[in-house]
């Protein structure tokens, strides 16, 4: 599945939900289906700065040139918008990541229902993502 298309199925998904509680709900629920973090990279190293919970983001490339990313956040909401940006980006390469237009947060209505430390959170987890994807694309060329 292409990124705008797990982006629209995002879209379509949260249209559905026409209440925010519901919304926010959905959102907990997805941070639930996150795979279990590994404690051991529950280090510095991985902590996204600029968020006022506790979250982790780690990148991995496989053979075939694609980032797989994990995250896990002690806030359940921050948790659920983590597995919102991988479900999105997981699993492609470092150029289709670095090019993708992220216009799900705004056509489902996120970053205007987040409080102002959520969405400088938001934007912390989507810069981390992208500089894995940057460090990644520098080493296809070495």
């Amino acid at each position: 599945m292409t990124i705008n298309e797990s982006q629209d199925e995002i879209i379509e998904e949260f249209s559905e939900l026409t209440d925010w509680m519901d919304r926010y709900a959905y959102i907990i629920d997805l941070g639930n289906t996150l795979p279990e973090y590994p404690e051991a990279d529950k280090t510095p190293a991985h902590l996204i700065e600029g968020c006022q919970s506790r979250v982790w983001i780690n990148a991995k490339r496989d053979d075939n040139g694609h980032i797989h990313f994990e995250a896990d956040s002690d806030a359940m909401i921050v948790k659920g918008i983590a597995s919102l940006l991988l479900k999105v980006l997981n699993d492609h390469t470092p150029t289709e990541v670095l090019e993708a237009d992220l216009y799900f947060i705004d056509k489902i209505g996120l970053s205007a229902h987040l409080s102002p430390t959520r969405s400088n959170g938001l934007l912390a987890m989507v810069k981390q993502i992208k500089n894995y994807a940057r460090a990644f694309k520098a080493l296809e060329g070495v």
